[in-house]
């Protein structure tokens, strides 16, 4: 899942060869003063920030969304982390090399223990990763594992490809080359799980015990639905160390409620701006405003499974939906120009976007061409009912999804509303079980730098994200050819093909890409936001309390 003002220049892939990542750590880094903190910092102040209540137990293979993936970045350590610019440092690894593009040895540090005193070793990540790949479990970051040998998602198999070399040291043999494997390693799904997580994992997802920065405080410190309470982790000895004491994640209800408590210096650092403040906030934070561009794709899900949405109809159906929407239009009035226009499905800060890919003149509006689509459809099979936007109304949609529905329904001349669910996790339930009877508002934060992070997960066959069922041969053909090939040039060939493929089936109708907004109080310094849009916790000061 994951920003600096600065373009970014992102990794697209790794180079085959000897490679060792750099374990030193970022230095990071603030666009602005970092805020006006009076005082000296106080190293063991609590940093306190927004969040949502996550969707399933914290366990790492079975998180997918963006509230339960922030506290699980918080509190484990992976092999690998991303700095604020996009750029992978060690963590738990001493050194990852590739042999090819289907071989790697990973050599981890020793001496590095999780918070109950357990040392980590190779055995905890091959343990953990077959776990999140055995298909009865179910876990729905289990395609991150579809690479590696012996991953089935026909029956129940071992990953035959990890094999431990000694107790710090394992190899990964993958089944088909996939040359930005290694960049995928900072990912929450390839974190370690300690021993104790197999004797009850329903139960360790509630108090996870990680190796990260932080840890959970005590055994009640997930409030469901109101917050939870992480303290520095003093034995993380990685380049994440927290310069502070802890961090709460309170799960609001609104953005509103988020920025309110910001203005009133009662949260930290929040980072979501509401819609209705885009134009103002600037102005009332002043240089502890954040608007700068980030790794987040913002689309609508139409199921291949609903009526009328399959097949030639539901093909000529998407392409109408798509040229029915001023994409400008919204972008300018609804957020204040803190969106992009959507020209393809990646970000425009992953090296190898481009804002030309064959076909995507479809994201263009053009009201007459719409009807003529919708009119074809209709030819197939009449269009009967309502045209509805499920998104859940604690993340400030309501508003996009409002102008989206009413060009829509002037556009194309039919009825078309928004369908609210009141929170994030009702709304990815009813999605992910899917009994969802609607199109739905869906997004991609990155999960590590790379093109193929935002076309794999979502659109391949199979994906443990793609919401929509979609599938098409030609298009996971492409995909694989293109992770396959180490030469970064044709790989970005195959990938923009892919998408040619996607324009023409719009298994998602692109809408824009997101900047982060965000800010933090008068409390606060050291504040940086990374290249996926979530702040560096670690980093933040805040003076005494």
């Amino acid at each position: 899942m994951k920003r600096n003002k600065i373009a970014l220049a992102g990794t697209a892939l790794f180079a085959i060869g000897a490679l060792a990542l750099a374990g030193c750590a970022s230095g990071g880094g603030n666009d602005s003063d970092g805020g006006s903190a009076a005082g000296e910092a106080n190293p063991d102040a609590i940093i306190t920030t927004n969040g949502s209540e996550p969707e399933n137990p914290l366990i790492p293979t079975n998180t997918n969304e963006v509230g339960g993936g922030k506290i699980l970045d918080e509190i484990f350590a992976g092999l690998i982390y991303y700095d604020a610019d996009g750029e992978p440092v060690n963590d738990v690894a001493e050194e990852i090399t590739t042999e090819d593009p289907q071989h790697l040895t990973v050599k981890i540090k020793e001496g590095l223990t999780f918070t109950d005193g357990e040392e980590v070793t190779a055995d905890n990540f091959i343990k953990a990763w077959n776990e999140g790949a055995k298909l009865s479990n179910g876990h729905l970051s289990s395609y991150f594992f579809e690479d590696i040998e012996g991953f089935s998602y026909d029956e129940d198999s071992e990953l035959t490809g990890l094999e431990q070399v000694d107790d710090y040291t394992f190899t990964i043999a993958l089944n088909k080359p996939a040359s930005d494997f290694a960049l995928r390693l900072g990912y929450s799904a390839f974190y370690p799980l300690p021993d104790v997580a197999f004797e009850d994992m329903d139960a360790f997802g509630q108090n996870p015990i990680g190796n990260g920065p932080y840890k959970i405080d005590g055994d009640d410190a997930w409030q469901h639905d109101v917050q939870i309470d992480l303290v520095r982790n003093d034995d993380y000895e990685g380049g994440r160390k927290a310069a502070n004491g802890g961090l709460t994640i309170k799960f609001y209800a609104t953005q509103e409620a988020a920025y309110a408590d910001l203005l009133s210096n009662e949260v930290d650092v929040i980072d979501a701006i509401p819609t209705n403040s885009l134009a103002v906030f600037t102005d009332e934070l002043g240089d502890r405003a954040v608007n700068q561009p980030s790794a987040v794709f913002q689309s609508f899900t139409i199921g291949q499974f609903l009526p009328h949405f399959s097949g030639e109809e539901g093909k000529l159906r998407r392409q109408a939906l798509s040229m029915a929407i001023n994409r400008e239009e919204i972008t300018e009035t609804i957020f204040s120009g803190s969106r992009t226009p959507a020209a393809d499905f990646t970000s425009p800060v992953i090296a190898g976007w481009s804002d030309s890919v064959p076909g995507s003149e479809v994201l263009d509006f053009d009201p007459e061409k719409a009807k003529e689509l919708w009119a074809e459809a209709d030819a197939i099979s009449p269009w009967e009912g309502d045209f509805k936007i499920a998104y859940n109304a604690d993340g400030g949609h309501d508003a996009w999804v409002d102008a989206v529905s009413n060009q829509i329904k002037n556009n194309l001349g039919i009825s078309a509303s928004g369908d609210p669910y009141p929170t994030f996790q009702d709304l990815r339930t009813k999605i992910n079980d899917r009994t969802i009877t609607t199109a739905a508002r869906s997004g991609w934060q990155a999960d590590y730098p790379g093109l193929y992070n935002f076309l794999g997960p979502l659109y391949a066959t199979g994906a443990g994200s793609n919401d929509g069922d979609y599938s098409n041969p030609a298009f996971d053909e492409l995909i694989s050819a293109g992770i396959s090939n180490p030469d970064s040039d044709a790989q970005i060939e195959d990938f923009t093909k892919a998408q040619e493929v996607l324009f023409e089936d719009l298994p998602a109708i692109p809408l824009w890409y997101s900047n982060v907004t965000g800010g933090f109080s008068e409390n606060v310094d050291n504040v940086t936001f990374g290249w996926n849009s979530v702040p560096l916790y670690y980093e933040i000061t805040k003076a005494g309390e």
